[in-house]
């Protein structure tokens, strides 16, 4: 896969407010000082949190896909000297909670998630054709985002191979079809545990052929050839005291001659105002992406191929001091530099891939990684801001969420109640040339890294 210059930028995970994020975002810099003093999270032991510690504990046993045998799941707890606390399951490599201060100390999850093992199984991305899951938290793969009609085309050592996938979306291929990456049960390989972080590294190896199938099975009524090449995937998921959430993706193309498409993300659906708040909390909360345009869709949501300015849209969120998120989402009567494309009718609101900004000195953040958004919650004073050195970022709204899953606190979720940052390669790039290729050829390995920096 060719990696995209790996856009980095300087973090901001903690005390940036907004006069620095407006420096950065129009050009501004800071000074080498004023990064380390404004990117360290101050350390809270008077408060009794404690230090960096990681936990697991047994989350519940199901049946996993690849070997058809009830296996044991597991469920590891991060917590930071801050009070940030995370729960990662190895079912689907899922964040399911991640507990953070507000500014009154006052502690909520900021993701939304089920409470059980079966909740995940039954609801989470359930194996069926149409209205699926929402994905909470989930680790997406082999490939997340659509691929349209399920089909794409790659050059093999014999000549170009088309491919078939499953239907799952309407008459596309979504998040790799009915059964995901997020459907698995992931190994542990690797515990992390020292005074800089803590964590875990989940591996999950995928076959030559995953998500086929037989003539007439479910998706696939002329049979489904699935993804080409064997793969093996590992994920690393860190904890520090600066409240960053660093995930980490490698992947590496086991076959020693066919080549493959590869996008992985996670699908974490955040409300810094709580999992738990009251129906359309999200839509206050206020956006910045790193974006000038974005990739407009067709009515089944496949890009239509070229980038479209935001300026002058309800998709533009350039404004430093931020945009409320629900501020224009059901503004149809619009201009969105797409003719012919009502595209918060075709999504019912933000489902859309943005293209991030090139990548500036000025805005250059942990790891070297890439500005893609930063969301705040005024009332809480929580912050995220995402960094990543993937040249898109999947900006969804919930929108599909309409009021019949009930989340780990017992509360339903409705449009509203949260929203997703994909740090991702573009829907469809298999079919779109002009598109960062997401090809992975044979021997090679792709790397990525997301953080997601909290502050309160």
């Amino acid at each position: 896969m060719r990696e995209i210059g790996r856009q980095r930028r300087l973090r901001r995970p903690a005390l940036i407010g907004l006069a620095a994020l407006a420096a950065i975002a129009i050009g501004g810099s800071l000074t080498a000082t004023q990064a380390q003093a404004r990117t360290t999270a101050p350390a809270r032991p008077a408060d009794g949190y404690g230090g960096l510690s990681i936990s697991k504990q047994y989350f519940g046993s199901t049946v996993e896909p690849y070997t058809g045998q009830e296996t044991p799941t597991y469920r590891y707890t991060l917590t930071n000297a801050n009070g940030m606390t995370i729960k990662l399951l190895t079912f689907g490599a899922i964040t399911q909670a991640i507990d953070l201060p507000a500014a009154n100390g006052q502690v909520a999850d900021v993701v939304l998630g089920f409470k059980t093992l079966q909740d995940y199984v039954t609801y989470d991305s359930p194996p069926v054709t149409a209205n699926g899951g929402p994905y909470f938290g989930e680790t997406i793969g082999r490939y997340g985002n659509r691929i349209a009609k399920g089909t794409f085309t790659l050059d093999q050592p014999g000549g170009p191979v088309t491919y078939t996938l499953p239907i799952n979306n309407g008459v596309n291929d979504l998040h790799g079809g009915l059964v995901g990456f997020g459907d698995h049960i992931w190994q542990t390989v690797h515990v992390i545990n020292n005074a800089s972080e803590v964590g875990v590294t989940l591996q999950l190896v995928s076959p030559n052929g995953d998500s086929s199938g037989a003539v007439g099975s479910p998706g696939c009524p002329n049979g489904c050839t699935g993804f080409p090449a064997k793969l093996t995937v590992d994920v690393t998921f860190t904890l520090n005291n600066e409240n960053q959430y660093r995930i980490h993706y490698w992947a590496h193309n086991d076959s020693s001659h066919l080549n493959t498409v590869l996008n992985l993300t996670n699908h974490s659906y955040f409300n810094l105002a709580g999992e738990n708040s009251p129906a359309g909390s999200a839509y206050s909360q206020l956006l910045y992406i790193n974006a000038d345009t974005y990739t407009p869709t067709d009515t089944t949501q496949i890009p239509l191929g070229y980038e479209a300015s935001v300026f002058g849209t309800p998709f533009d969120f350039t404004n430093p001091s931020g945009t409320a998120i629900g501020a224009r989402i059901d503004d149809v009567s619009a201009n969105f530099n797409s003719p012919g494309y009502n595209q918060l009718l075709i999504a019912q609101g933000y489902d859309h891939n943005w293209v991030l900004n090139p990548q500036t000195a000025a805005t250059t953040g942990p790891d070297g990684l890439n500005l893609a958004a930063h969301a705040w919650d005024p009332a809480s004073g929580r912050e995220l801001t995402v960094w990543t050195d993937q040249p898109g970022v999947q900006f969804y709204s919930g929108n599909f969420l309409t009021g019949t899953l009930v989340g780990i606190s017992g509360h339903t979720y409705r449009q509203g109640a949260g929203y997703t940052f994909e740090t991702q390669h573009f829907p469809n790039s298999p079919n779109q040339p002009s598109f960062p290729s997401t090809e992975l050829d044979a021997g090679k390995t792709f790397t990525s890294t997301t953080i997601f920096a909290f502050n309160s």
